[in-house]
């Protein structure tokens, strides 16, 4: 049995932040039905980044995998008491649109309780719920920018970057996915339903909470007033290195005065070469900004002397941590990766044996799993209408209408 077997979503979101928060819901067993206005599919369905169409659109297969697909017109009435029938017994709804959207088709959550008293709603926005930008749109590179992501990425020299994207939407996509499994373990033991709401600024704050919780308490970022710090004046055991062979390696270790003498030894084992002090500490690192803006490029040309494995192999050797730098292209033969199952392998009826990010928390007894891939445009309108009790004859006059499955021609021209 899966963890979240039995659990039934609908599921209203497009993009990325919504759709990833209902797959990790579908990833545990839960029953994810997708639905799409007839006119307005998911835009992800066709975010396909490659020169030929005979390659899998990873966006969409991603973020709506283990999940089934209903086309509904949720702005006609009918539609709507379609949508209603299905919220009966539901157990969660989860949409994306901006605040005052639900209210105007008639599927706010204050309305929707009415029907089911317990069911989770939850709301996933870009800016959260109150405050004058509410009802702005907003989209990954905005919230990384706003949320205070982008000031404290780079070098200092060098323009504010984002980190890649989509992280403002899978770390709030994460945490809505993590709202919704407390609400249901709430109703569990209470019976009651409420309602979940979360945005990509909040969760780009969230992901940040140490680092801006700093600023909060003293007014300055790791002691410093300036947010991005150049790597020539970050600590020589918490920095990046260029290797002979064009590779990087990433050293961090934090407790400087327990690694440094073991860290220079060992340097001076690989090239004969004796570096900086032979005692180092945080208040050296303060108090020596001159000398260690010379320190590090006297380092940087240490590693560049040998490559990224021989540095790796002889820092394991004196329990010093390193990790090289890796590729995506490296991931699918790294030993930890496949040891762990990070990936996964499952049949696309199209493309055939696909593989893709594993769900990203392990349980013992109730592993989550990628089943089925993303659903095709109103492949299981019929399958749910049948579950929730309409006849075929029911779902024919639905359809001819127009108010769900793929609009025909006649539909079209029939007023809504």
């Amino acid at each position: 049995m899966n963890a979240l077997e039995g659990i039934k979503v609908l599921d209203l979101t497009i993009w990325q932040q919504g759709p990833m928060t209902t797959a990790m819901l579908g990833d545990w067993g839960a029953d994810v039905v997708k639905i799409e206005g007839p006119d307005t599919p998911d835009p992800g369905r066709s975010l396909i980044r490659y020169e030929t169409d005979d390659k899998p659109n990873a966006y969409f297969e991603t973020h709506n995998r283990n999940k089934r697909s209903l086309v509904l017109d949720l702005k006609t009435a009918e539609g709507r008491t379609v949508f209603y029938k299905l919220v009966e017994d539901a157990d969660v709804v989860v949409q994306n649109y901006r605040p005052g959207v639900g209210e105007r088709l008639k599927i706010d959550y204050e309305r929707l309780k009415q029907i089911n008293p317990r069911l989770i709603y939850c709301r996933a926005s870009g800016f959260g719920l109150k405050g004058p930008d509410a009802e702005r749109p907003a989209l990954d590179p905005l919230a990384q920018a706003r949320g205070g992501v982008m000031s404290v990425t780079g070098e200092p020299d060098q323009p504010p970057t984002r980190t890649f994207g989509g992280f403002a939407d899978q770390v709030s996509a994460f945490l809505l996915s993590y709202g919704i499994a407390l609400a249901l373990f709430h109703r569990e033991r209470t019976g009651e339903g409420q309602q979940v709401d979360g945005s990509l600024l909040q969760g780009t704050l969230a992901v940040q909470a140490f680092n801006v919780t700093s600023y909060l308490m003293t007014r300055t970022y790791g002691g410093s007033p300036i947010p991005r710090i150049s790597r020539k004046l970050t600590s020589p055991l918490w920095n990046h290195y260029k290797t002979q062979d064009n590779k990087w390696v990433m050293v961090g270790m934090p407790q400087i005065g327990r690694y440094w003498p073991t860290f220079r030894k060992t340097l001076e084992e690989a090239t004969g070469e004796l570096v900086g002090p032979e005692v180092m500490s945080v208040e050296w690192l303060r108090m020596n900004a001159v000398e260690l803006m010379e320190l590090i490029p006297k380092i940087d040309e240490i590693f560049a002397s040998q490559t990224a494995a021989q540095w790796k192999e002889l820092f394991q050797k004196h329990d010093l941590l390193i990790e090289i730098v890796q590729e995506y292209a490296d991931l699918s033969t790294d030993p930890q990766v496949v040891e762990n199952q990070m990936f996964t392998e499952f049949q696309h009826p199209t493309f055939g044996t696909l593989q893709m990010v594993s769900p990203a928390v392990n349980l013992s007894e109730t592993p989550g799993s990628i089943r089925t891939p993303a659903p095709e445009f109103s492949q299981h309108t019929e399958e749910v209408l049948l579950e929730a009790g309409y006849s075929w004859e029911e779902i024919e006059r639905l359809r001819s209408s127009g108010v769900v499955g793929h609009r025909s021609e006649e539909s079209k021209k029939s007023p809504a």
